[in-house]
């Protein structure tokens, strides 16, 4: 027994390209809808600003260095006086006076090195913050993946973080997101109530993917994840499955039909859909008993498996069914039936 369920695709990784700087688009480095490689250039914006700023950074961090280094000589001259007035003062040579100011002059003079120290810091600081701005001109793929149209044109001005330039997928695997129904989930949890069953049972399912052209899809698929949560509006939960997609023949935003084998009937008697008539909710087969006449038969039917029903009463392996002639036929007409050909299922056909 298949549960089938409406899919849509989504790449495993979408990486939506933004600026990180403001700037006029320079150049395109990519062909729309090719395959890139991370790290691969994309877009250039026009460096000559950043140039600018990283130029006069290097050039402050320059003139920070000279600072340390002319602060470093005055401390070095206050500390000569220093230690010269200290043997000084105590042969009382000197005043006390003269050495306290030799002694404040140094600590000034020390804390203009510290000071010093503290804006190369800022200025190479300023200088990497540069550099970086600098960098971010050039804009990377951050994965392999499929990248789509671009969505700004050479010339425009870019703002940094608003405007998206592109999205890059990754497609191979492919996401195949699906949505059942609450009472299908709870089905599955009451089949297998213990959570590693559940985990064992959702490695084993295998998902086959029908695409828009009513194709199957030739690889197989695996169970990827369950959302948290039941939609409160729709009463359904959202599934992901993962496909094989060599070649990326698949891509983001497709529509397909996701099955899966959902349960197993065992000796399960089928007939034929075309066989069956419905009239106000009830389901009724026209069969053929020995002396080929025509009894018209209620039933009971469950589940569809392809083009089959199955028979849950009201028929019996090896009765007779009309599948073609419907519309000839009515109650205890004597027939002359032909056999279905061989290449087409019959009543007693078992899953």
């Amino acid at each position: 027994m298949y549960g089938e369920w409406i899919g849509t695709l989504d790449g495993m990784v979408n990486a939506e390209i933004r600026a990180q700087v403001s700037g006029y688009l320079l150049t395109q480095h990519y062909t729309e809808g090719s395959l890139v490689k991370k790290g691969q250039l994309l877009f250039a914006l026009d460096p000559r600003p950043f140039e600018a700023v990283l130029d006069q950074a290097k050039g402050q961090l320059a003139q920070a260095n000279a600072q340390e280094l002319q602060s470093e000589a005055n401390q070095g001259k206050t500390q000569l006086d220093v230690d010269r007035y200290t043997p000084l003062a105590k042969a009382k040579a000197v005043t006390e006076q003269d050495l306290d100011n030799a002694v404040q002059a140094n600590l000034a003079a020390k804390a203009q090195v510290e000071a010093a120290k503290a804006g190369i810091v800022a200025a190479k600081a300023a200088v990497e913050t540069a550099q970086l701005n600098l960098g971010f001109t050039s804009i990377r793929s951050p994965i392999d993946g499929i990248a789509g149209l671009a969505l700004t044109q050479v010339g425009n001005f870019v703002n940094a973080g608003a405007t998206s330039l592109t999205t890059v997928s990754t497609v191979d695997p492919i996401k195949a997101y699906f949505t059942v129904t609450e009472q299908e989930y709870l089905r599955y949890v009451r089949m297998n109530p213990i959570e590693s069953e559940r985990e064992a049972r959702s490695r084993e399912l295998v998902l086959e993917l029908v695409l828009a052209d009513s194709t199957v899809y030739p690889h197989k698929g695996q169970f990827y994840v369950a959302d948290r949560q039941v939609n409160p509006q729709t009463g359904a939960i959202r599934l992901a499955g993962l496909f094989a997609n060599p070649g990326n023949i698949l891509r983001p935003g497709q529509y397909g039909r996701v099955r899966a084998v959902t349960d197993i009937r065992r000796n399960a008697l089928l007939v034929p859909q075309r066989a069956v008539t419905e009239l106000q909710g009830r389901y009724q087969v026209a069969v053929v008993d020995g002396t080929n006449t025509v009894r018209i038969r209620p039933m009971t039917v469950g589940e569809r498996s392809g083009s089959m029903w199955i028979v849950e009463s009201g028929l019996k392996p090896g009765e007779r069914v009309v599948v073609e002639g419907l519309q000839q036929i009515r109650p205890n007409l004597v027939v002359h039936p032909e056999p279905l050909p061989s290449s087409e299922p019959t009543s007693d056909t078992r899953n």
